[in-house]
């Protein structure tokens, strides 16, 4: 069941589609791998940077895991009309023989032909700390470095730097005010904050786990966080913008819904008890229920409790039905997470003069004002998240500021 990239995509179904399999190396394998270290770049000392860390060469992988006897594979097409597979998992610069011997000697490979050897990566970067929120660079205007350059690995970070660099660019170009996302509203301002004010040493990912907000930062409310901010800068039509705003007015009308409305056990435990969960003995609020991880919103539609013209016929059904039980069954946790996102929101907008004489301010630790002279932070918030910087010396900050 496919989805689109965006809420504009219409739902449907394709009729056809191929399927991916997977398999795995094996010992023989990897003693078939091992007999061509020597002539590996990544071995031998020809190639000295840094590999990538989270899709490492086959090599690596037997080097690095040992005791492992066999790594995961995917077998993934190339395309409708072609017998040619990415063979992911299985990346290697080792010497073509080498790769052909040990890629017949995996299950479901051994008549395979090579149509590309793999090859290795060396990464190369300019310090992203040398940048702005916007991707400018602090030492020469009109001057944005999206992607790779920026020590990030991956297509959707450069995608996503690619966006914000783009858009500053054309901002620059017509006099108009700079565009940045903070961390409480965009994985792409996790990303961005991370690069420009931490120590980048090797290729860095952009994972949910580097996210302080991850309750706020779902893939099911991105066109509610962010349509209205792309509409102000000329991106998103008022279109788009509507359709986000039915969403969440959908959405609370269901959320009000609930709080009001208390399933009857007669009506609903037929319900409970086909999915073999504990029955209602009195009347029990929607809310409440809709906390069970094995209750969804379907089920109060399934027992009439929501009556589907309450959707007004939107197309995309599924992804309001998504949002506003996401919404509906972690109310509290988003409610407290928006809370201490809100506090934090106050220290970004205590804005620092980037070019500030730290060395003057006694009080701060050396590493702090050798950190704080380096970064050039633009407010107080990215201070804070610069390695070395304590919160006692943001506290200095905050009072040489008269807060």
């Amino acid at each position: 069941k496919p989805t689109g990239f965006s809420y504009q995509t219409k739902p449907g179904y394709l009729p056809k589609q191929r399927s991916c399999y997977m398999t795995h190396t094996n010992s023989e394998v990897h003693e078939i791998l091992k007999t061509g270290f020597v002539d590996s770049p990544l071995f031998n000392g020809i190639i000295q940077g840094v590999g990538p860390r989270y899709c490492p060469s086959i090599e690596d992988k037997v080097v690095t895991f040992a005791d492992k006897d066999r790594h995961l594979l995917f077998l993934e097409p190339e395309g409708w009309n072609t017998n040619e597979y990415y063979i992911n998992g299985f990346s290697s610069s080792l010497p073509l023989e080498i790769q052909y011997k040990a890629l017949r000697n995996i299950r479901g490979l051994e008549d395979a032909v090579i149509f590309r050897p793999g090859y290795a990566i060396e990464y190369d970067f300019f310090y992203p700390t040398q940048l702005k929120a916007t991707l400018e660079t602090k030492l020469y205007e009109n001057l944005f470095f999206a992607g790779q350059i920026n020590g990030t690995t991956g297509y959707e970070e450069a995608a996503a730097q690619g966006i914000i660099a783009g858009i500053n660019a054309h901002q620059r170009a017509f006099h108009l005010s700079e565009f940045t996302l903070g961390r409480h509203e965009a994985y792409i301002g996790v990303l961005i904050d991370d690069l420009i004010t931490k120590d980048v040493t090797e290729p860095y990912r952009m994972f949910t786990s580097r996210a302080e907000y991850r309750i706020l930062l779902r893939q099911d409310n991105a066109d509610v966080r962010l349509t209205e901010r792309s509409h102000d800068i000329g991106l998103a039509s008022l279109e788009r913008v509507l359709a986000a705003q039915s969403k969440m007015h959908i959405a609370k009308k269901i959320y009000d819904l609930c709080e009001s409305t208390s399933a009857v056990p007669a009506d609903f435990n037929p319900i409970l008890e086909f999915k073999e969960i504990p029955l209602l003995d009195q009347k029990t609020r929607l809310s409440k229920l809709i906390l069970r991880p094995q209750i969804g919103l379907t089920d109060f539609i399934d027992a009439g409790y929501i009556d589907k013209s309450i959707f007004e016929n939107n197309i995309n059904f599924d992804e309001i039905v998504l949002y506003a039980e996401i919404e509906a069954k972690y109310a509290g946790y988003i409610e407290r997470e928006k809370i201490i996102a809100d506090k934090l929101f106050r220290l970004e907008n205590v804005k620092l003069n980037p070019d500030f004489d730290y060395n003057s301010l006694q009080n701060l630790t050396i590493e702090a004002r050798q950190k704080l002279t380096k970064f050039k932070p633009t407010t107080i918030g990215q201070a804070l998240r610069i390695n070395g910087v304590s919160p006692s010396d943001v506290n200095v900050l905050l009072v040489y500021m008269g807060r």
